[in-house]
């Protein structure tokens, strides 16, 4: 432990037993039994010092002219040692020293006044002249310049100056002639005042005051009998005689006596009174009583007397020994003064040596309160009666005589010192007190750089109480202390406020060098920094002081706290700086842990109730008296006024959140939190049971604003109170709110779907005519309305933030349901209008239909005889177009809601909530049957040309139309590729009824079929391929899958999704089958065969017909194939042109994808039939013709591509569209077309068996029963020969798979896959029906696979029966 630790200690410990035992007998007995100096004793002594100080203040002094005299001047001396004597009573040798360039300066005034430059009259003189000239010669002297230089002394300056003024003034006068003695004297005068003219002509006698009064002394001494340094001719108008300044008689009134009037003001005592007290004592109080009493004082110190402070009033010896050490000097200082104002006082004492009188010292030492009136009043001078102004002469003074008497300890032997100091001190600092602060005319204080203006003391109170402390010989750690313990007081009585006591703190720090704006001296900064020399009294009555401000600032901040919930909150800002910065961070005051916390639960507790005070106001303000007036805006009201009120006291207490460890914030939520749920839970249902008796619906909105309204206040409780659990389950209370939007929202989802549709124009929204829309420009405002209802809806629940996952995800579930309707039916409208538009008549079309039967068969014989073969392009309307638009944006809107609404994760919480399967409900299912009209084959031929135009029908048993196909025209093997959903609760029979087309007239039916759907026929979820024999003649294939339609976010969005693409694909087919009709014209066996017999005459006939070998027909060349296709290739830029004017490009490249893949199945027509069990009667391909097709196959793939010469970038399809499986499928049959039948056999005996192996390993590793019934098939003839081997092993297109683009995606390139890394042998097996003695093989396997369905079948059963357990098939289906 360090000394002043140690220390500090023990006078902490000392202090505390002193405070219990008291101890008597000392100066400071007040510190334990407080002496009552009244007002009138307190009077007495404070005007005895301020009479004193009028006594020993310096005398005023004037003019007075005084006639010649005939006598002959007295000089005042004549030795040198004597006018030099107050240079030696310096010890300091460098306080006498002139600056640096002094003597520069000094040459420069010898050199005017020898030249007659010089301002000053009185150097005008030519007596004057020639002395300051001799100097002048003196001083140039080199060696004694540079002396000059070195030492800088004045004094020597002054002695060269004397003697050459004596040699020079005495030349030519008589020796008995003294007169120039005395124009000696006033010529060295003249010289010390120029000396000192230089001082402070250049600020040097600021930094060397002791110089400059030496000198003024000096030339004082030297003018005593002359003061007028102006010639004698010239004074008193040029009479003759002399002006000579003579001291102002005391006038003994109180007028004139500034701090006597001070006193008379701050104690309220009449002039006439403190006159007549002044007269009273004038014989008593006298500068030589004030000299007796520091006599006293001295020896009573040096006798360690009760009357001064001695070694028992300091903790430790050394800090007694520090005040005496500093005090005697002072006393000194004192002593000089009192006979530096009246000389005669020195006579009294008997001869010693006298003291060393250092002004400066005394300023230092005993200045506390002249910088109180510095910090206070901002004057910048303030001088102690004291201060030593001329030397005097103290030879014969002895301060430690010993002609003082004894004093008796019980009577006070002073005239000017109080019995007790201390006491009368802040008797008179009250008073001064209390006076200045109620004073109007009081001004405050400059404000500092960091510190506010003050308003303390009056510059003429704070000179009183300098004096006063002077006088009394109080420390300066003791007034301060006194001072704190008076502002203390003040505040206590309510008279100042924090911003004056903080200004005295403020005050106390600088004075002890911890301010910002301390200049205090270093002895006065070390005792009142340093605690542990200041006396135990001062000690303990500063803690006594900051235990008191401390209580008395916590009553202040418990009473400003408990406002602080109202609008205008008294500041606690200005307590709180005052408890940290002046109470908490003193080292002297302390307190324990238990009084903090006990005022801490008090706190606490004070301003919960508070808080419930305002919660109630704020209850009775927002919530009706009568219960039938109330309604969810109250409640939502109420915890708006109480979230107000959060957030203003979050914000005003944002700094400094814990208040002596309480948080009004925290307490007023754990307050009013608690109880407003309460109330809120309770008005709600009491609201909710009203309504529901009178039968009357609450608005939707009410119930969203009050949901928000409590989670706010909820999020607010949870991030302030973790702890501290909210008591009202919000979700489930306004639920029913949330499902009555959504009813809502579903119940007028068709009616805005429909009222969009009706407000478009169908039109390109763009605003530049002369420019191409952009692709965001290329759909109507239909498809964005409706998104933006879909996007209103779901945002309305989104932005309430639900709490419960669970009831969000049923929400957004509820909601996709909404959406998937809207998008049906947008679809359905959509497609409606599409094929209205699309199925129009020509106007050549028209016109015929108007023809009588006779002009029809006219114009078809015309068309015959002339072979009409050019096709005008189909007119595409662009509202048309923009339908294909609206449906491609919308597929891109729906996925980015279906990305926004989060729908996995929705599903996953579904699905981890969900109860275990035997504990579910049961419920009525719904299925969704996917029917694919794939093709038919060997229709009916009804039309002339033998051919006919079939489009397929769908119906139920009710006669009810489910779906329609587009037309194949002029074709007898048609293949439609068409897709159509069907939703059924149980087994459905469905009718599939195959129409020819006919423009004139009714439609032919061509055949008619039928095809029940069992869901339990369907329990593996796998899809089925069935051809049906029709009626009359021909098959058509249906291929069937299933899914059980259930109430499943991902259902609904994968249903919408396919809705979209579904209707999509279809209005993508309708503009292809506008081009289909002179594709197949252009891609036909008959242009083959003309572009091969181009060069057939009738005279090669006739030879033909006589037997005669013609020579073989040339092949074509490369032009002549590429001019065959050059008419289809100027119908493709003609419709394309049309297209692309109002298609974006995404549908454009998806429309030429779509053309691309129908001349695929052309070409593919071209080389084989399609895939069947029976022969075909369609002829192969010579090896030319293949050649050709080929050829063509490429340059239609160079057309589609569009490679850009100069840039090498495509502009057309992409490379991996048109590379498609299909594309790949019709290159192989190049390898095999030219194969013998044995060798086609031979390999598809061993692709077949390969496809056979693999089916079964993956059934082998594959252990769900519906993955086992893979080759399952109810079809008949060769059901699971011919195209369904592969589709039998995996499932369909899963509804679930088309939830968004990143599935359907997905899913497409995994069928791309799946399809290059399966080939099968169907290519083959087209191949070979165009051989006639490949029928057996065909009809063998055709049996061979019949087998294996059955097999497979039947393995799917046992498995299932197993699965369901005891042997026997579950009775229901699985739910999906």
């Amino acid at each position: 432990m360090s000394s002043a630790s140690a220390r500090s200690k023990r006078l902490h410990d000392r202090v505390n037993s002193l405070q219990r035992d008291g101890r008597p007998g000392s100066r400071n007995d007040s510190r334990s039994r407080p002496r009552i100096v009244t007002s009138n004793e307190a009077y007495t002594y404070s005007l005895r010092v301020a009479y004193l100080s009028y006594l020993l203040q310096p005398r005023q002094k004037r003019l007075q002219h005084v006639a010649a005299s005939p006598q002959p001047p007295q000089r005042s001396s004549t030795s040198i040692n004597d006018l030099m004597r107050d240079f030696s009573l310096v010890r300091d040798s460098k306080s006498t020293r002139f600056p640096h360039g002094f003597l520069a300066e000094l040459e420069k005034r010898l050199t005017n006044v020898v030249m007659g430059k010089d301002r000053g009259q009185e150097y005008n003189d030519a007596a004057v002249k020639r002395t300051f000239a001799v100097f002048y010669t003196a001083f140039m002297e080199q060696g004694f310049r540079r002396r000059m230089e070195k030492d800088r002394r004045v004094e020597d300056l002054v002695l060269i100056f004397f003697s050459s003024a004596t040699k020079e003034l005495q030349k030519g006068k008589a020796p008995s002639d003294d007169g120039w003695k005395l124009m000696v004297d006033r010529h060295v005068a003249l010289f010390v005042r120029s000396l000192s003219s230089i001082l402070r002509d250049h600020d040097w006698a600021r930094d060397r005051p002791d110089l400059a009064s030496r000198l003024a002394t000096l030339e004082s001494k030297l003018l005593t009998h002359d003061n007028d340094l102006v010639a004698t001719s010239q004074r008193a108008g040029g009479a003759g005689g002399s002006t000579v300044e003579v001291e102002v008689p005391l006038s003994y009134e109180a007028k004139d006596m500034p701090l006597v009037l001070v006193v008379a003001r701050i104690f309220g005592i009449s002039y006439a009174q403190v006159q007549a007290d002044v007269t009273k004592n004038r014989p008593i109080w006298t500068p030589k009583a004030a000299l007796t009493d520091l006599k006293t004082y001295q020896n009573l110190m040096n006798l360690n007397s009760k009357r001064t402070l001695r070694s028992e009033d300091f903790d430790v010896e050394e800090a007694y020994e520090a005040w005496k050490k500093a005090e005697g000097p002072v006393l000194s200082q004192m002593i000089l003064a009192i006979i530096q104002s009246n000389p005669e006082l020195a006579k009294t004492s008997s001869a010693g040596t006298p003291p060393h009188a250092n002004t400066n010292d005394s300023v230092a030492s005993d200045s506390g309160f002249s910088n109180i009136s510095r910090k206070m009043t901002d004057l910048s001078s303030d001088h102690g009666s004291y201060v030593i102004d001329q030397p005097v002469d103290v030879s014969e003074l002895n301060l430690n005589d010993g002609s003082v008497s004894p004093v008796d300890e019980g009577s006070n032997p002073f005239t000017y010192i109080p019995p007790d100091p201390r006491a009368y001190y802040r008797a008179v600092l009250m008073q001064a007190l209390t006076y200045d602060l109620t004073d109007p005319e009081l001004q405050p204080s400059e404000p500092a750089a960091d510190a506010p203006p003050r308003k303390l003391l009056s510059q003429q109170s704070t000179e009183l109480l300098n004096e006063t402390s002077i006088r009394w010989r109080i420390p300066y750690f003791s007034r301060m202390v006194l001072f704190q313990d008076a502002l203390k007081q003040k505040y206590l009585d309510q008279e100042i406020g924090l911003e004056t006591l903080d200004a005295a703190f403020d005050f106390v720090k600088d004075a002890s060098g911890e301010g910002p704006n301390s200049s205090v001296s270093k002895y006065d900064t070390t005792l009142l920094s340093d605690r542990s020399m200041w006396t135990i009294a001062d000690f303990a009555l500063n803690r006594q002081i900051l235990s008191s401000l401390y209580e008395a600032l916590l009553r202040d901040l418990y009473d400003a706290l408990r406002h602080c919930y109202e609008p205008k909150p008294p500041s606690i800002g200005p307590i709180m700086y005052v408890l940290e910065n002046h109470i908490c961070n003193d080292p002297l005051f302390s307190m324990s842990s238990d009084e903090g916390d006990h005022f801490t639960a008090q706190l606490a507790e004070g301003l919960q109730q508070k808080a419930l005070d305002v919660y109630s106001e704020y209850l009775h303000k927002e919530i009706p008296q009568k219960q039938d007036e109330w309604q969810f805006y109250h409640v939502i009201q109420l915890g708006k006024a109480i979230l107000k009120l959060a957030e203003r006291i979050q914000k005003r207490y944002k700094k400094n959140p814990k208040i002596m460890g309480v948080n009004p914030y925290l307490v007023l939520l754990e307050t009013a939190l608690p109880a407003y749920a309460a109330d809120a839970q309770d008005i709600v249902e009491r609201v909710t049971n009203i309504a529901a008796s009178s039968d009357e619906d609450i608005p939707i909105q009410q119930g969203f604003e009050l949901y928000q309204e409590m989670v706010e206040i909820r999020r607010v409780q949870t991030d302030a109170l973790p702890n501290v659990p909210f008591t009202v389950d919000i979700e489930n209370l306004l639920a029913d709110y949330v499902w009555r939007w959504i009813r809502m929202t579903d119940e007028n989802m068709i009616g805005w779907v429909d009222q969009a549709i009706k407000q478009d124009r169908f039109s390109v929204r763009t605003d530049k005519v002369d420019e191409l829309p952009s692709d965001d420009e290329r759909h109507s405002v239909s498809v964005i309305d409706m998104f933006r209802s879909f996007n209103q809806a779901i945002d309305q629940v989104v932005q309430l933030h639900w709490n419960d996952e669970l009831q969000y995800a049923k929400f957004m579930t509820a909601l996709a349901r909404t959406v998937g309707n809207g998008v049906a039916r947008y679809c359905e409208v959509l497609e409606q209008r599409f094929s209205r538009e699309m199925d129009r008549l020509s106007p050549e079309q028209e016109a015929a239909a108007n023809r009588t039967r006779q002009e029809k068969w006219v114009q078809l014989a015309k068309e015959a005889w002339s072979n009409k073969e050019k096709i005008e392009p189909f007119h595409f309307y662009p509202e048309s177009l923009l339908k294909l638009n609206n449906t491609e944006w919308a597929i891109y809107q729906l996925d980015k809601l279906e990305h926004n609404m989060n729908v996995d994760a929705c599903a996953e919480v579904i699905q981890r909530h969900a109860p275990p399967i035997t504990q579910r409900q049961p419920r009525s299912n719904n299925y969704v049957f996917t029917i694919k009209i794939v093709e038919a084959e060997d229709l009916k031929a009804c039309d002339m040309n033998g051919f006919s135009d079939p489009y397929v029908v769908l119906g139920d048993e009710y006669q009810k139309r489910l779906a329609k196909t587009r037309i194949i025209y002029s074709s007898l093997n048609p293949r439609w590729d068409e897709s159509v959903d069907i939703t059924t609760q149980g087994p459905l029979n469905i009718i599939a009824t195959i129409w020819d087309w006919d423009a004139l007239g009714d439609h032919d039916c061509v055949g008619r079929t039928s095809l029940k759907l069992d869901p339990s026929h369907f329990s593996d979820y796998m899809p089925r391929e069935y051809w049906l024999d029709l009626d009359t003649q021909g098959r058509l294939l249906l291929r069937v899958s299933m899914e059980g339609e259930r109430d499943d976010i991902q259902f609904y969005f994968g249903k919408a999704f396919r809705t979209l693409k579904r209707t999509e694909r279809d209005m993508t087919r309708k503009i292809t089958d506008k081009l289909s009709s002179y594709i197949h014209h252009c891609l036909s066996r008959s242009t083959l065969k003309s572009l091969l017999n181009k060069g057939i005459s009738i005279a090669s006939v006739s030879s033909l017909f006589r037997g005669q070998r013609q020579a073989p027909q040339p092949a074509p060349t490369e032009v002549e194939i590429t001019n065959a296709l050059r008419p289809l290739f100027q119908y493709f830029d003609d419709n394309f042109a049309i297209m692309k004017q109002t298609l974006t490009d995404a549908a454009m490249v998806m429309v030429m994808t779509r053309v691309w893949k129908e001349i695929l199945a052309t070409i593919e027509g071209l080389l084989v039939p399609p895939l069947s069990d029976k022969p075909s009667q369609q002829r192969p391909l010579t090896q030319q013709e293949l050649d050709i097709v080929f050829k063509w196959l490429q340059l239609l793939f160079d057309f589609f591509h569009a490679v850009d010469e100069e840039t090498g970038t495509s502009e057309g399809v992409p490379v991996d569209v048109l590379k498609s499986p299909k594309y790949h499928e019709i290159q192989s049959l190049n390898f095999f077309y030219s194969e013998t039948t044995e060798n086609l056999i031979r390999i598809s005996e061993r692709m077949a068996s390969a496809t056979l192996s693999r089916q079964q390993q993956q059934r082998n590793r594959l252990s769900a029963p519906g993955a086992l019934g893979g080759a399952l098939n109810f079809g008949g003839g060769a059901a699971g020969l011919f195209g369904g081997t592969t589709s039998s092993t995996r499932r369909s297109k899963s509804i679930l798979l088309s939830r968004n683009l990143g599935t359907m995606k997905k899913a497409k390139e995994e069928k791309r896959k799946e399809a290059q890394a399966e080939p099968n042998d169907d290519i083959i097996l087209r191949i070979l029906r165009m051989r006639p003695e490949a029928a057996g093989y065909l009809r063998d396997r055709s049996r061979q696979k019949e087998r294996l369905a059955a097999a497979a079948a039947a393995e799917l059963i046992v498995r299932q029966s197993l699965a369901a357990g005891g042997g026997r098939m579950a009775a229901n289906l699985p739910r999906r």
